[in-house]
């Protein structure tokens, strides 16, 4: 049982420790942008007492999404890359979305 736990510990410190550097900094700043996305849009949700997608969704959606893909492009992850790329067409999709309704309000006022 204490080589297990020794083996664990030695794994954790290899993982998150010997190769911390700027990129892996990148990589978890990117990761709580993203994350945001999730609380902001559930606060406006329990504000609303519905569901609600902000604005700021997306635009977290976008700042965390290019941050990661960067990150899994640095990192040569063909599964990551892919993910985060399809996801930023998505996120820029909306956007446009709401820039063109927002317009389009405008102009009707």
């Amino acid at each position: 049982m204490a080589d297990w736990i020794a083996h664990i510990g030695d794994w954790f410190h290899a993982v998150f420790v010997q190769q911390f550097d700027l990129w892996v900094l990148l990589g978890f700043v990117a990761q709580a942008l993203f994350t945001m996305r999730f609380l902001v849009q559930w606060l406006a949700s329990e504000r609303a007492r519905r569901s609600v997608v902000p604005a700021s969704f997306w635009t977290f959606s976008i700042l965390g999404g290019t941050l990661l893909l960067i990150y899994a492009i640095k990192r040569k992850d063909p599964v990551f890359i892919a993910g985060q790329a399809a996801g930023l067409f998505i996120y820029f999709r909306n956007v446009w979305f709401i820039v063109n309704e927002r317009r389009q309000h405008r102009s009707a006022d």
